[in-house]
């Protein structure tokens, strides 16, 4: 008996072909879409220039190097832009440019999106905790932990 192969032929929508023409736009959507930007991009919309420690104090949960990786990345991207002041120690203010506040108004609205419908996200966790007898207690969100990542297979031999 001879098996047949079926090839489907998949269509993507034109903005989701990896051309050099929207490979940018990839890069800028992970750069956007990335949990620390957004949270740099509501807490300066909301503040103004910030200083390092004050931005890193506002943002729960960042590590030093966490931020100063964030903010390169947005400062590159034109979102952010960084003032040294010649002192000593050095002051450094952060503040978000036009462009950068252009995609405020879009943090923003993710996050009223996201306190509307609070108790709708938590009724379909319920539900579909219920469904799939899972516990009580949510999945922390974000790069699996060390005890969760498949271990390396060990070399025989």
């Amino acid at each position: 008996m001879s098996k047949k192969t079926v090839t489907r032929s998949i269509t993507r929508p034109p903005e989701l072909e990896h051309t050099p023409a929207n490979c940018h736009a990839r890069e800028m959507l992970a750069r956007v879409g990335d949990k620390w930007s957004v949270y740099v991009i509501h807490v300066l919309g909301d503040a103004g220039t910030l200083r390092f420690n004050e931005l890193r104090s506002r943002v729960a949960g960042i590590s030093q190097r966490m931020l100063t990786v964030t903010l390169r990345g947005m400062e590159r991207d034109g979102l952010v832009t960084r003032k040294v002041y010649p002192e000593v120690p050095p002051r450094v203010e952060y503040a978000l440019t036009e462009l950068g506040a252009t995609l405020r108004q879009l943090v923003r609205g993710l996050i009223d999106w996201s306190g509307a419908h609070l108790v709708e996200v938590d009724a379909a966790r319920a539900a579909y905790d219920a469904r799939n007898r899972r516990s009580v207690k949510p999945a922390a969100l974000g790069p699996p932990t060390p005890s969760r990542r498949a271990r390396p297979a060990l070399a025989t031999g």
